[in-house]
């Protein structure tokens, strides 16, 4: 790993406070308690993150309020470092709500109106630590409201100049976007700015094709996805935008890292059995990021973000039960190894 800058990894995005259901298997309206944890695409991979041994920075922001000391406090336990994360007053920090359904049905409920962290602004960005980093990540949530997104757009553009790898998660929530279609117009603008792009099929389509294409983003882990011509035409879509790899998340199906060369490299998952898939992408970006850092081929690197994920959806929530690091080389040691 690289040693001549004081941070691994800067994460910048959304942060929450997940009340996850208690009652595995209950339909959402008969849900009677709920266990609270921290969440939001960013802080899990930063908690992720460091629990892999990374020296990893969250670039969130959090109200005012009891939620936000819940999210600041979880992130110092965790040793994320939280001293770059502005407290924006008269807003909220976010919260979700998600029901556990298995084996197909995990709802989730966002209240994200007025919520702190999509007010970040050029002036956070100008405060954190971009270029003592080696690796800026941003996601799709991020882009989707002003001020964020120009705060957003605004920290690739440091990071490329100052030799920062930007790695974009798609992260596409439709109904954190005025038209799901702005998504797309969106990404197809920001990818010139990135090194690696990492998203399900879905969300892949739903940020490079022009057309107006159906899309159903969540948990579309839990049954993986298939190669269309379609897909095809956006991965292609994207990597002649400039990144040099696009990394398919195909849940039980494994991952697909695509090449700006042309090359194409399978990584298989690790079979398990699940028992919730919400956090499954944050827990394997988690691990992949862990990988590419090192230095590793990107085939060992997915493997490694696929140990990651197979052992989060065998757990509650997400980045309260995200593995350590030996935990996750020990599970893939103990199935064959990479």
């Amino acid at each position: 790993m690289m040693t001549d800058r004081n941070f691994d990894i800067l994460l910048m995005g959304r942060s929450s406070i997940d009340l996850y259901a208690n009652d595995i298997g209950a339909p959402f309206h008969e849900i009677k308690n709920f266990a609270a944890y921290v969440g939001g695409c960013p802080a899990n991979i930063s908690v992720g993150t460091r629990r892999l041994g990374l020296r990893s920075v969250l670039l969130t922001a959090v109200g005012e309020d009891p939620v936000g000391d819940f999210v600041l406090h979880f992130l110092a336990q965790e040793g994320v470092v939280n001293n770059f994360i502005p407290r924006k007053t008269g807003r909220r920090t976010s919260a979700v709500i998600l029901g556990i359904e298995p084996p197909d049905k995990f709802p989730l409920v966002y209240y994200r109106d007025n919520c702190a962290d999509i007010e970040l602004t050029i002036e956070d960005v100008l405060a954190a630590p971009i270029a003592e980093s080696h690796l800026l990540l941003i996601s799709g949530t991020g882009l989707s409201r002003e001020p964020s997104r120009s705060a957003t757009i605004f920290a690739a553009e440091r990071a490329r100049a100052s030799g920062t790898k930007v790695v974009l998660d798609l992260d596409f929530r439709p109904d954190q976007w005025h038209d799901a279609r702005a998504f797309g117009v969106t990404i197809r603008s920001v990818v010139r700015l990135t090194d690696v792009v990492l998203g399900t099929a879905d969300e892949v389509k739903a940020g490079a094709l022009q057309e107006d294409v159906s899309v159903t983003v969540e948990h579309s882990q839990v049954s993986g996805a298939q190669v269309s011509g379609d897909l095809l035409k956006a991965v292609e879509t994207i990597l002649t935008a400039g990144p040099e790899a696009l990394v398919l998340k195909r849940g039980g199906d494994g991952t697909t890292v695509y090449l700006e060369s042309g090359e194409k490299i399978e990584a298989a998952t690790f079979p398990v059995e699940v028992y919730n898939v919400l956090g499954a992408g944050d827990a394997f970006a988690s691990g992949f990021l862990y990988g590419y850092l090192k230095g590793w081929d990107w085939h060992r690197s997915a493997r490694m973000g696929n140990a990651c994920g197979a052992i989060v959806v065998t757990r509650h929530g997400c980045a309260n039960f995200m593995p350590y690091e030996q935990e996750a080389l020990t599970f893939i040691e103990e199935r064959g190894g990479f």
